[in-house]
């Protein structure tokens, strides 16, 4: 019965007891006497199962319980109370409890319970990663017929099932991240999780903290105790996108922990070992960063074990129809639009632009048309000033071209950056309500101070 539990209890004796109980099942076991650690123990633990008493200083088991439920609900947790009644078991029941035990502890009770908590705990992970698995493989698959599409597939399958690193490159929007996940699910950790880090969107004084963690009060902000991305990755892959980005500083402490493959989060003394495959990828040529003294030449040939090249959507044209049927069956399937269709001269305009922005910016058209057609066919003249501007296609047949539809402004070209003008909008107008003060807007609109200050200034909104 492997696993981890976490004992919140006000009581010496009743932690002592159920430590002794569950190690003997071979457990391991973090323990608290208040409810307010607890929490904090929950987030740098990733414990299986709790135990979790009902009558605690400061902040009650009842109200710890919402808080997990918030948070972690995939966490079983067991109430334990020595005043218990039909009453408050119901109430904990009702709020999402697993079981609840009363005190004086019975060992056949406790290890009866916590083998069927696990069995949930197993279950419900198993359930999340089937989900994620079946969504992943929608955004897993290559695809395309082209001949260099093909060739990047058998190369794939020939390193995916080893324990090589893996270094991918290519021009931004291509795909890096998706021929990532194909490695990924077609190797032998599978079944465990693949872990992103974009690292040019981390600010360089954050990233130690993202890849190995923190402890609570390491440096301002530091709220609460965070668990890695390198931790969140073991046993499985960790992808480092954008790693031409990082600092030299920073390329210096990731070369050390991808060789020993153990580390200290921020503020903390413990040596945490961790088994990962790492999957890099970059838009950059690390050759030439090299020369200009901007990257590491050692980390450079760790990562470089095996190279893998995206080819740019120009040199495959060919893919560009299964690329938008991909997209529309996606567009469609996710919010219900109506089907969209391309006429042949369209779709000829298409095919032949150049696509500058590779995959992404075909995808992000596709969303544009939808918006603007959604259940229509699309002809030459409704596709954007770009793709038909010098394009012949346009101009076929004897008759003269009919009149391109008139130019206005679409607005956000995809769906996420609607969101991110939305947000950026919604946060300025918050904080300038409550008079610039950071956190009563986080308290508000019930977000981290750390997370929140990160937000603003990625757009730029002043915090003084």
């Amino acid at each position: 019965m492997p696993g981890k539990v976490l004992i919140i209890d006000d009581e010496e004796s009743i932690r002592f007891s159920l430590r002794g109980i569950l190690e003997d099942e071979g457990l391991e076991v973090s323990d608290t006497d208040n409810a307010e650690d607890g929490l904090e123990l929950l987030g740098s633990e990733n414990p299986d199962i709790i135990f979790l008493d009902i009558w605690l200083p400061g902040m009650d088991g009842l109200e710890a319980l919402e808080r997990i439920n918030e948070e972690h609900a995939h966490v079983p947790v067991i109430m334990i109370s020595g005043h218990g009644n039909i009453e408050t078991a119901v109430t904990a029941l009702k709020n999402g409890a697993f079981d609840f035990i009363e005190k004086p502890l019975s060992l056949e009770k406790v290890e009866a319970t916590s083998r069927n908590a696990l069995e949930v705990a197993r279950l419900k992970q198993e359930n999340r990663e089937l989900r994620s698995r079946i969504d992943g493989n929608r955004t897993t698959r290559l695809t395309g017929e082209s001949p260099a599409i093909e060739h990047l597939r058998q190369v794939i399958e020939r390193v995916a099932p080893t324990d090589a690193w893996v270094l991918i490159t290519g021009e931004n929007g291509t795909g890096k991240e998706i021929v990532a996940r194909s490695v990924h699910s077609q190797s032998m950790r599978a079944d465990k999780p693949m872990v992103a880090v974009n690292c040019a969107a981390i600010p360089e004084e954050l990233i130690e903290s993202e890849l190995f963690g923190h402890e609570k009060g390491a440096f301002t902000g530091a709220e609460s105790a965070q668990v890695g991305k390198f931790e969140l990755a073991d046993q499985g892959t960790l992808f480092l996108d954008e790693i031409g980005d990082m600092s030299l500083k920073t390329q210096a402490k990731i070369l050390r922990i991808l060789q020993e493959q153990c580390f200290e989060r921020v503020g903390g003394r413990k040596t945490i070992r961790v088994d990962v495959r790492v999957i890099a990828a970059t838009n950059k040529d690390l050759q030439e960063e090299i020369k200009a003294g901007t990257f590491r030449e050692d980390l450079y040939y760790r990562l470089k074990v095996f190279p893998l090249e995206v080819p740019p959507l120009r040199e495959r044209s060919g893919d560009v129809p299964l690329l938008i049927d991909a997209f529309t069956e996606g567009l469609v399937r996710r919010h219900g639009f109506k089907p969209l269709a391309f006429d042949e001269r369209a779709m000829e305009c298409i095919k032949t632009y150049e696509w500058p922005g590779n995959v992404r910016e075909l995808k992000n058209f596709v969303e544009r048309m939808f918006i603007m057609y959604a259940g229509d066919t699309v002809n030459a003249e409704r596709l954007p000033p770009e793709l038909r501007s010098g394009n012949a296609a346009v101009q076929t047949g004897d008759a003269p071209a009919a009149p391109c539809a008139p130019e206005f402004d679409l607005g956000p070209v995809d769906f996420k950056q609607a969101r991110a003008e939305f947000e950026a909008r919604f946060l300025d107008a918050k904080l300038k309500e409550f008079g610039g003060n950071v956190s009563q807007l986080a308290k508000a609109v019930g977000m981290e101070r750390s997370s929140l200050y990160r937000k603003l200034k990625a757009y730029d909104i002043q915090t003084d």
